[in-house]
């Protein structure tokens, strides 16, 4: 500090005399006033600081953030290029130096004029590790394909399940919503794409839970630590069979030693759905179908008699109150698609907005050197968006993990996870109903008839039909006991068990329909009641006995080494039972239930169960080697026994072998790291067997059993028995062989850090179709190992993450991946182009070209009358205005698809893929003072989808009214008639509605929808109170926050759909329960 005293003093000595004076003059008050300013000039004078920041081998740094902290405010510079600084600071004051990759130090003032300071390197970033199978690994030691995600993913996100923060988040991690966004439905999960289309086979990664094959959707996402996701075979063949299409493997938290922490957070939902359709006004409605009737050659008013269209439009208007009329003056009401005249949305009647939901977590933790503890208790209770009728889930999780060091070689530990999950919703909930919306809740359909009841048959089902519960519950005990007889050697022994039990009820009671006379009438599509119930129980059985050893000699080379054993076993029984005519409503029970129809008739119970098992073996072993972390080898075994197949077949042999070089370590290298600080190649290959098929026993012959519904003996149906059908005794594993090539690298002093990795999976032997053999054999010939297929794809996963100098910490994290599957074998000998076939990639759409929507008769006239071969005859008659022209690719003068097959498919060609490309998350984070944001953005920017179904449609071709709807947008159709209430529409999107032919319903390119999107998942806003506020309190943490999920997506597919469920519903694809959008909002805190 520059020593200013010595002008100090002169300049006082030059005012004694002033002040002098100023006493004499009595003027006290002015002295104290310039006294107290000057002292304070002295005291609170910021001097100029500067220095030299170096980084531990003396090279300076730059960009080096030096901040300087007096009292609540903080100010600072960035180093220059030769690691150079110069700011203000009071002597008070303290300087933090703080670099990504670097220890951050603080050094006071005081006196100083010059601090410079060394900075060292950050070991636990370089020492950071990774859990791998059956241990961890150090990151920059990895050699396979390995994403890791943290406990920030699942702590800042208020999801329902852990599945829903990974989406986005894993390069080659790929999650589907199968049935929408029900409350009991689960996601699927899959690795690098399609694994298999093997018959009976599943390509669904392997989940496990410390450890243990586990449902992800039972974890409580708040007990979540970690998550490794291992890609490629080389990182997950450890673990065999179970896992030829990539490990998750989920690592909840632990204790730590120390005083006892508690943490509490909530948070309180609003949820209302997304990508709702709505249906036409009743005289737009009623106006399209006569028009659609009309086209179809069925003449005018066909489906709405001018009568009943002037009540629609009366009744729209005010003018009339009543919904429907009496059938021809009788006691009943005429049936509401006939003759009401009502003005519903179905949709919006159906679902509501702004459901409440509420989670709460409760965990402590902490220990002592020789025992911890991690205890945790989670409730979610959750409302679905079905307004009619209830729906509702809860689920209840609790957690003990506990870990004790008996001696210097010897440690125990113990991991329990009870769970319970509790789903109510009506019985008529299921995948019809979601069909029936659209095609049976026509909006004329009165919900209440004039007399004020409820009318609608679907709202009463939905209401008062009945209800489904469904109830499971998991329990999960583990225990692992580790002996170290010598350092860097260890005997360990897991024991997991679970059990998972499942009961399920269902009644269904009747409906009915009050008449004009007031008098009750059961409906007669449900006139008999009924009640099932099933039960659901499985136990599973895993032990691992495994031991490894790891030292590192001459202190350049490093050896690891693991062998063990595993073996598991589950078994699972099943019953149903189900008998009609209920007695009390209220409380349906299957033995208060009568066990007679409507008629009087006995009907005898319906019983059916099951019990089956299957089990694996292995042997596995697993060595890792570096040289001073530069030269990285590794390699797997695994042999595999199954239960599935026979014994000459039982077991397999599946080996992987990787490599790696750790560029960056080299000494040429050096001068480089001061830019590229991480650089390593990676490349593997690996086998892997699959025994993931839904036949238990796919090789032993079954012979069928049942009641014969032909013929009686005494009056009663006896049981029968059928000759087996033929299996193949050779059938075996499906193998999956896996070469993946990659890159890490890491920038500016690993601020800015990326992987890329190549991957080609074969997936050879999969159980293809059966061999066509003479029809005279009389029976089904039995599938073959015959079918191969190859995937091909990358991944990239870019991060930078850095620090201001006013303290802003912020990082922006992208992902991108994009895989093809292609068929390299299959049995198709016509080479039909609807089935599979070799050079096939998986999701193919072919189609016709479309030239446009014919204006005029004339103009359809003219383009017909070009295809002097048929014209378009081969696809329907009557082609006027409004019709679509096709083009004639093959010109051979008519528009067809030959026979189908890869030689001749006429004018046929592949117009478009579903498959999801180039899938792609953002995730953008920051904190400052307190406050913290995350906006995290998931997307498909590459996907072709068509949709042949009356969703789309509106009129549904050949299928009538009955399985048609008229959603709005489809209001765009073509209409030349001048005379229409709806005006003259030349320009249409739709071409004319039609009812008896879906001439104009091909697979085409017009109608082919853009299925890319970008979704912004979660915003999230938070705040953290200062601790010096809340330590007051005797409070550690406490943060607020507010977040919002699903707020915006951009698409260009038509808003029928949602582009994340439109591979969703069983009746067609996206027919289902809709997604949420969900604010919500709370805190969390730790005592």
């Amino acid at each position: 500090m520059k020593d200013y005293s010595k002008h100090y003093f002169r300049l006082l000595q030059g005012m004694a005399l002033s002040v002098s004076d100023y006493i004499r003059n009595q003027k006290p008050i002015v002295i104290i006033v310039f006294l107290l300013v000057h002292s304070i000039s002295i005291y609170a004078q910021d001097n100029t600081i500067s220095g030299l920041v170096k980084d531990n081998e003396g090279e300076p740094l730059p960009g080096v953030s030096v901040a300087v902290k007096a009292g609540e405010s903080i100010s600072g510079v960035v180093t220059d290029i030769n690691g150079k600084y110069q700011l203000k600071a009071s002597p008070d004051a303290t300087i933090e130096f703080s670099f990504i990759g670097f220890k951050s130090i603080q050094q006071q003032v005081g006196n100083r004029k010059v601090i410079n300071v060394t900075l060292e390197i950050d070991n636990q970033i370089l020492e950071e590790v990774v859990v791998v199978g059956y241990g961890t690994q150090k990151k920059v030691n990895l050699t396979g394909s390995v994403s890791v995600i943290d406990s920030k993913a699942f702590e800042s996100v208020p999801v329902a399940n852990a599945v829903q923060a990974l989406q986005g988040q894993v390069p080659g991690l790929n999650i589907y919503s199968n049935k929408g966004g029900g409350l009991n439905q689960k996601q699927s999960i899959n690795v690098r794409g399609i694994g298999t289309i093997g018959e009976g086979s599943t390509g669904d990664a392997l989940i496990l839970i410390d450890g243990m094959e586990a449902d992800i959707f039972s974890v409580n996402p708040q007990d979540i630590e970690s998550i490794s996701v291992l890609k490629d075979a080389a990182a997950s063949s450890i673990y065999g069979s179970r896992a030829p299409f990539g490990v998750v493997l989920v690592t909840t938290k632990k204790g730590k030693a120390g005083k006892a922490q508690i943490n509490y957070n909530n948070s309180f939902r609003l949820s209302s759905p997304i990508n709702m359709p709505s249906s036409l006004d009743s005289y737009t409605y009623a106006l399209f179908f006569n028009d659609a009737g009309y086209n179809s050659g069925w003449g005018s008013y066909n489906w709405v008699s001018q009568t009943r269209l002037q009540r629609i439009k009366d009744y729209m208007d005010g003018k009339i109150s009543y919904t429907t009329i009496p059938l021809n003056g009788s006691n009943t009401w005429a049936d509401g698609y006939q003759e009401g005249n009502d003005n519903i949305d179905y949709y919006n009647l159906f679902f509501k907005k702004n459901v409440f939901a509420h989670e709460h977590n409760f965990s402590v933790n902490g220990g002592t050197d020789k025992i911890q503890y991690y205890l945790s208790a989670n409730y979610l209770d959750q409302d679905g968006t079905l307004r009619m009728g209830e729906d509702y889930s809860k689920r209840y999780t609790m957690s003990a993990k506990i870990s004790a060091q008996l001696s210097r070689a010897v440690s125990l530990s113990s991991n329990t996870r009870f769970v319970r999950n509790d789903f109510v919703q009506p019985t008529h909930m299921n995948d019809s109903f979601f069909s029936d919306i659209g095609r049976q809740c026509w909006p004329v359909k009165p919900l209440y008839d004039p007399n004020g009841n409820l009318f609608d048959d679907h709202v009463q089902q939905m209401k008062n039909g009945g209800r489904k519960t469904e109830r499971n519950t998991w329990l999960y005990q583990q225990f692992n006991l580790t002996i170290e007889p010598i350092k860097g050697w260890r005997l360990i022994g897991d024991l997991s068990y679970r059990y998972n039990t499942q009961y399920a009820h269902e009644d269904l009671l009747t409906i009915s329909q009050i008449g004009v006379d007031g008098v009750t009438k059961v409906r007669s599509w449900d006139e008999n009641s009924s009640v099932s119930e099933s039960s659901f129980a499985s136990d599973y059985f895993n032990v691992n006995l495994y031991t490894d050893f790891e030292k590192t000699f001459a202190k350049s080379h490093h050896l690891k080494a693991l062998a063990g054993f595993q073996a598991e076993a589950n078994n699972y029984r099943n019953i149903w039972a189900q008998k009609i005519g209920i007695t009390y409503p209220g409380k349906p029970t299957i033995n208060t239930s009568t066990g007679i129809d409507k008629d009087g008739k006995v009907i005898a119970p319906n019983v059916s169960g099951g019990h089956n098992r299957w089990s694996t073996a292995g042997f596995f072993g697993r060595v890792n080697y570096d040289f001073q972390e530069k030269y990285l080898v590794e390699a797997n075994l695994r042999y595999d026994g199954s239960s599935r197949f026979r014994s000459d077949d039982r077991w397999g042999f599946f080996p992987s072998a990787s490599l790696g070089w750790n560029i960056a370590r080299e000494e040429f290298f050096q001068p480089a790291t001061r830019i590229m600080n991480t650089l390593k190649l990676r490349a593997s290959y690996g086998s892997l067997g699959n025994q993931n098929t839904t036949a238990l026993y796919p090789t032993y012959t079954v012979m069928g059993t049942g009641t014969s519904d032909k013929w009686l003996m005494n009056g009663v149906k006896p049981n029968i028995a059928w000759a087996p059908a033929l299996v193949s005794y050779d059938l075996t594993w499906e193998k999956i062989r896996t070469w993946n090539v990659g890159i890490d690298i890491g920038l500016f002093n690993n601020r800015l850090t990326g992987s890329f990795d190549y991957f080609i999976r074969n997936t050879n032997d999969m159980v293809g179709p059966s061999e066509k053999l003479p029809a005279t054999l009389g029976i089904a010939v039995p599938p073959s190992n015959n079918t191969d297929l190859r995937t091909a794809g990358w991944e990239l996963e870019l991060m930078w993450k850095d620090r201001l100098q006013n303290g802003l910490n912020y990082s922006l994290r992208f992902t991108l991946a994009d895989s093809r599957t292609k068929i390299t074998r299959y049995s198709n000998p016509s080479g039909l182009i609807d089935s599979f076939y070799e050079g096939k990639y998986c999701g193919e759409i072919w189609g016709y070209e479309t030239i446009g929507i014919a204006r005029t008769d004339d103009e359809m006239a003219e383009h017909v009358g070009s295809l002097v071969n048929g014209g378009q005859s081969a696809l329907g008659q009557d082609w006027q205005a409004g019709d679509i022209m096709y083009s004639d690719l093959n010109e051979d003068g008519k528009i067809d698809a030959g026979a189908r097959t890869l030689d001749n498919h006429g004018d046929l060609k592949r117009i478009g893929n579903s498959t999801p490309r180039y899938n792609v998350g953002i995730d953008l984070s920051a904190d400052w003072k307190g406050f913290d944001f995350r906006m995290f953005w998931q997307g498909t920017l590459k996907r072709d989808y068509f949709q042949g179904s009356y969703y789309f449609w509106g009129a549904n071709g050949s299928q009538g009214y009955w399985f048609s709807t008229a959603l709005k947008g489809h209001e765009d159709y073509f209409r030349n008639d001048e005379s229409s209430p709806l005006g003259v529409n030349l320009n249409s999107y739709y071409p004319r509605p039609l009812l008896n032919t879906n001439k104009n319903q091909q697979c085409q390119t017009k109608y082919l929808q853009n299925a890319a999107y970008m979704r912004l998942k979660n915003l999230q806003i938070g705040y953290t109170l200062p601790r010096k506020i809340v330590q007051k309190m005797g409070v550690q943490n406490l943060r607020f926050f507010a977040s919002g999920e699903n707020l915006l997506t951009i698409t260009d597919l038509v808003k029928f759909f949602d582009p994340e469920t439109i591979e969703s519903g069983s009746f067609a694809h996206g027919y289902a329960y809709p997604l949420s959008r969900t604010y919500a909002f709370g805190l969390n805190i730790t005592f």
